[in-house]
């Protein structure tokens, strides 16, 4: 009595499941390291946004807007006046550290767009190293990857 079987055993069944399990976990532990490189980015992005509204804020309203970044607390403001709120607050991920350099990690941008030191500081990620870099004169600045 020979009949014709259409289907799947359980154990091909399970053979298939394993195979794409393996497969799977193989996908999620590649893409691990992705998380620390967007992180990254959306960090020095979102800086240099920040950076940008500030200095655009001090020249629209003609006033001083003060830079801080409190490396411990792991968090940097701006502000236009010690006894109103920030401007600006934001916290970022304790896998970044920044380092003093030529400057401190305090600066103004003056009414008129300038900055009132000028330098560079480095940030550090897991996976790199960046230097900000104020220009003198016109409060120009750049990030770029060491």
């Amino acid at each position: 009595m020979s009949q014709n079987q259409k289907g799947f055993t359980l154990i091909e069944s399970l053979l298939v499941l394993s195979i794409f399990m393996i497969i799977s976990s193989i996908t999620v532990f590649s893409l691990k390291p992705q998380h620390s490189v967007m992180e990254d980015e959306a960090f020095i992005t979102q800086l240099q946004a920040d950076l940008l509204y500030s200095q655009q804020y001090a020249i629209s309203h003609q006033h001083e807007v003060s830079v801080v970044f409190m490396q411990n607390e792991y968090r940097y403001y701006m502000l236009e006046q010690s006894g109103k709120p920030p401007i600006i607050d934001r916290n970022y991920s304790t896998n970044i550290n920044l380092r003093e350099g030529t400057i401190p990690l305090y600066f103004k941008f003056l009414g008129d767009g300038d900055v009132n030191k000028f330098g560079s500081f480095t940030i550090y990620t897991k996976r790199k190293s960046y230097q900000l870099t104020i220009l003198i004169g016109e409060g120009r600045f750049y990030v770029k990857e060491q």
